[in-house]
């Protein structure tokens, strides 16, 4: 197979991080105009956000384990033609309800570019180069992320707001001409082995289909319905949007439906664990978590999600009803974070291939711990300067603990596992930014003593800020002890 440059996998590779992020930051913008164009309440679209990251969430890991079984490659293609077409919908639906059908399959489109694009990476780039690619990734999502915004609101005061939608089409469609061009292909690697341990031969055509090993359609999906466990595939999408649900349903308190979604959640969790010790060809094998390594890396990828979600929650009310900044100052004050990350990203990476990426999670966990503590402290004593220097500390340690911490996991994975281990990193990052947004956000609301944020005094605003990051400092404290024992043991 010729050899393909790193330099376009890599442009690939970001170009997929890009959307998937933009795709997540630019609808936000968009909802007080969504409310006046369809005649509906706030409640009701919400759900153009919520339906996206729902997606993203419950299918996932099904995801990363499909590109094991099918080939990334194809499974990428698959995910840029579904994000792209969802996304051309989006900006035609007449109604609200096609729109958020359309926007639940951009974030299908959406989970599949984010799940393989680091299992990719393990696949094409050399390890010396895995944290700097890791980083580069890493600075694409922030850039998405800074960037939805501003472009977002530019293209609904200048065009409309179906634009924010259908600007994604034009590079969906140049990454599906460099996903077929340049980014290798692969057997499905579990299909062969398999067949290997039965001792028949795995026979590949030279004839392509998408730029993949073809063979015949039929025959095709036979083998996938061998090798992909239904089961568990159902019960944890069904658990997965049990939880997301319960902790995100409501305005802002817990009730009767959350208690039990949730408890339906763990009943669902239970189930599927048992139903992965029973199956023959499981989703997730069950054995990857005695790896130390691995479970270090996905609880503590949980707690600092949850807290750098806080930033997010927490943030707005401080900004504007604390410190009595208009919408636009916050604004700018708010995108402090996402600038920080994108500067330091690919630095981030490049110190994880220098000093390796055990060194580096520590490290960046603890700046995280000098960042949260900080940011309970500084802000009521200097203001908008201390918020942004208390960001500005905890921003790049996020940066470095990303950047190695996903180097150490796809590094550590199995060649049959990469997409499924690429997922299930993901997935514990969806789920500590749901969790984040719950539970923080109510203990900021316990702090200020009143869900009525508007109503509430300055000091009170400013007594739920410091309670909720001296919380987090603590959270990351617990992170930094738990990646030490636990990385240590596995060493």
């Amino acid at each position: 197979m010729k050899k393909v440059p790193n330099t376009w996998i890599l442009t690939s590779l970001s170009i997929s991080t890009l959307m998937a992020s933009l795709g997540v930051s630019i609808a936000n913008v968009a909802l007080p105009t969504l409310t006046e164009v369809f005649s509906t309440t706030f409640q009701s679209v919400q759900w153009v956000v919520i339906s996206y990251l729902l997606s993203i969430t419950v299918v996932i890991v099904s995801i990363g384990r499909l590109g094991d079984i099918l080939g990334l490659q194809r499974m990428l293609m698959i995910g840029l033609i579904v994000y792209t077409l969802a996304s051309f919908t989006c900006g035609i639906a007449p109604a609200l309800w096609m729109l958020i059908l359309a926007r639940s399959f951009q974030g299908v489109g959406a989970a599949i570019l984010i799940a393989l694009t680091m299992a990719f990476l393990r696949e094409a780039i050399s390890e010396k180069k895995m944290g700097s690619a890791m980083g580069m990734l890493g600075t694409m999502s922030a850039i998405g992320t800074a960037l939805g915004p501003t472009l977002g609101g530019i293209l609904i005061e200048s065009f409309g707001w179906r634009t924010i939608f259908l600007m994604m089409v034009p590079p969906g469609v140049l990454n599906m001409f460099l996903t077929y061009k340049y980014l290798p292909v692969a057997k499905a690697r579990v299909t062969h082995e398999r067949n290997l341990l039965r001792g028949k031969p795995t026979r590949y055509s030279h004839k392509k289909y998408f730029g993949f090993e073809a063979r015949s359609r039929a025959f095709r999906f036979r083998l996938s319905s061998k090798e992909i466990d239904w089961t568990g595939t159902f019960l944890l999408a069904v658990t997965l949007a049990f939880y997301t649900l319960g902790m995100t349903i409501g305005k802002g308190s817990f009730n009767l439906v959350n208690v039990l979604l949730l408890l339906l959640a763990v009943m669902g969790t239970g189930a599927f664990i048992y139903s992965q010790a029973k199956a023959k060809s499981p989703l997730i094998k069950l054995s990857a978590f005695t790896d130390r390594n691995l479970s270090a890396g996905l609880i503590v990828n949980s707690f600092v999600s949850a807290v750098m979600m806080a930033t997010l929650v927490v943030g707005p009310f401080y900004l504007s009803l604390a410190l009595g900044l208009n919408e636009t100052f916050v604004g700018m004050v708010m995108s402090v974070g996402p600038m920080v990350s994108a500067l330091t990203g690919i630095p981030s990476g490049r110190i994880v291939d220098r000093f390796g990426a055990t060194e580096t999670v520590i490290t960046g966990l603890l700046v995280m711990v000098l960042g949260a503590f900080t940011l309970s402290i500084l802000p009521n004593k200097y203001g908008v300067i201390g918020y942004i220097i208390a960001l500005a500390i905890l921003t790049p340690g996020y940066q470095l603990f990303q950047a190695a911490n996903n180097t150490s996991v796809m590094m550590g994975a199995n060649k049959d596992q990469r997409g499924v281990i690429s997922g299930v990193l993901n997935l514990s990052r969806n789920l500590g930014l749901v969790t984040g947004a719950s539970v923080l956000g109510a203990l900021f609301a316990f702090a200020v003593g009143t869900s009525d944020f508007e109503i509430a005094r300055r000091q009170d605003i400013s007594k739920g800020m410091s309670t909720t990051f001296i919380v987090a400092g603590v959270l990351m404290s617990i992170a930094v002890v738990i990646s030490f024992t636990m990385r240590k043991k596995a060493g």
